[in-house]
């Protein structure tokens, strides 16, 4: 028994030894009420109803043995929400982190694929590239040919990380190792499977572009223009400052795959099936086509009417983190205003703040700076969102890691049933 166990009386006689209460027992195990009854649900603690039929009571050595073999844990939060220790990403005061380090620093002086090492391991590997494997890269490319020709972005992610997993027979190897071997090839197979812009053909998987930056390799597949110095800097960038962004639904579903033990593909497949959500990583669709429009119409005051009118809110505006403007927007503005096509379209982006503004206090975000440049280099409304899934795939595997790190399956609430009380007779028909 540990020594706190020990100093609480409980409710049960000499014979047995001290019974705690519920409140009790979730304090020494530093869990919410709910979570004493789940452990009760799995068998790893009895319980016995309190005497007057008031809550349970809990064995104190039981509770004690199982603070042993798992740890005690720093209470829950008050309100309820889950709180997961995470070492990534830290948001403080409108500005992010990674590793303690300023995000937005981290991504104007490294590539991507440095700042994903940085958020994966802690090191920074300057001029790192990623390789696709060959079998894996020729796996996703077949089965994204068998899609229909009108299938989104996402639509070809999900099957080409589904091809790429059945490739890898290394896939189940959970170490810190495995697990960034496969994420060093996922990546540029995701990006080298997608189809060229405008119908090219794609390279032969000899000449996948392998040796050259993603945000190089990813460049002509969301566009048919040609690349210039300037904007690969801004699609560059927009990867890194992307990577992770703590707690965002997307990544709460990859640490559920993670905890229930799914390899590194499966992880990401599930962040990829929240990210489609117009809600999430698709909101840059919106904020595209809106974007578009106000160049079309030449002032964003009969655009954002339209929106307020309809009772739509502007999309690319606000953020539930940050008060001001999203820093990552802040950082592409700086970048893009290097871009001269973009010169017509960051102005667009900046009439639509100060118009809505007359209405509502809110600040440009990450959708509406990607906005500015899919729109002013031609790319489909689907291109954010492609930058989105491309990137945050490193940060899903940083999440990963750290829960397969954890006890498994830990993420595993209780609902509270609220149907027809049992037992009910058997239905008619």
């Amino acid at each position: 028994m540990t020594d706190q166990a020990a100093q609480h009386s409980g409710t049960g006689d000499a014979a047995e030894g001290p019974r705690l209460t519920t409140r009790e027992t979730a304090e020494l195990l530093g869990v919410k009420p709910e979570t004493v009854y789940a452990y009760v649900s799995r068998g790893q603690l009895s319980s016995r109803r309190a005497p007057g039929g008031r809550g349970s009571t809990f064995d104190a050595a039981e509770v004690a043995a199982l603070v042993r073999r798992t740890g005690r844990r720093d209470p829950a939060p008050a309100q309820g929400d889950l709180v997961f220790r995470t070492g990534i990403t830290f948001i403080d005061r409108d500005r992010y982190y990674f590793r303690g380090v300023d995000a937005t620093e981290l991504a104007r002086h490294h590539s991507y694929e440095e700042v994903a090492e940085w958020v994966w391991t802690g090191e920074i590997r300057p001029g790192v590239r990623f390789t696709a494997p060959p079998e894996s890269l020729a796996a996703a490319r077949r089965a994204i040919d068998a899609l229909p020709a009108h299938s989104g972005s996402t639509d070809r992610l999900r099957v080409a990380l589904v091809a790429a997993a059945a490739a890898d027979p290394l896939r189940f190897d959970l170490s810190s190792r495995g697990v960034l071997n496969s994420a060093r090839g996922m990546i540029p197979t995701l990006v080298g499977a997608l189809p060229m812009a405008g119908g090219r053909e794609l390279p032969a998987d000899g000449d996948s572009g392998n040796g050259a930056g993603i945000a190089r390799q990813l460049w002509p597949r969301l566009t048919a223009q040609p690349a210039d110095a300037a904007s690969l800097t801004v699609l560059d960038t927009a990867l890194a400052l992307l990577t992770d962004h703590d707690l965002a639904a997307s990544t709460l579903a990859a640490r559920v795959a993670a905890s229930a033990h799914a390899h590194p593909y499966a992880v990401v497949s599930a962040g990829l099936g929240v990210l489609e959500g117009p809600l999430h990583g698709a909101a840059s669709g919106l904020a595209h086509r809106m974007l578009a429009e106000v160049v079309d119409r030449g002032g964003a005051a009969p655009v954002v009417a339209d929106h307020l009118r309809t009772g739509r809110p502007v999309p690319g505006l606000g953020h539930r983190l940050y008060t001001g403007e999203d820093p990552r927007a802040t950082a592409l503005f700086a970048l893009l205003a290097e871009v001269p096509q973009a010169a017509p379209v960051l102005a667009a982006a900046r009439d639509v703040v100060a118009t809505t503004a007359r209405h509502t206090p809110l600040h440009a975000n990450i959708d509406l700076a990607l906005a500015v440049l899919s729109v002013a280099r031609g790319m489909p409304a689907e291109a954010g969102e492609t930058v989105f899934a491309v990137s945050r795939t490193a940060g899903w595997i940083a999440h990963a890691l750290e829960e397969y790190a954890e006890r498994p399956l830990r993420l595993r609430p209780i609902g509270q049933y609220e149907g027809p009380r049992p037992p009910r007779p058997l239905p008619a028909g």
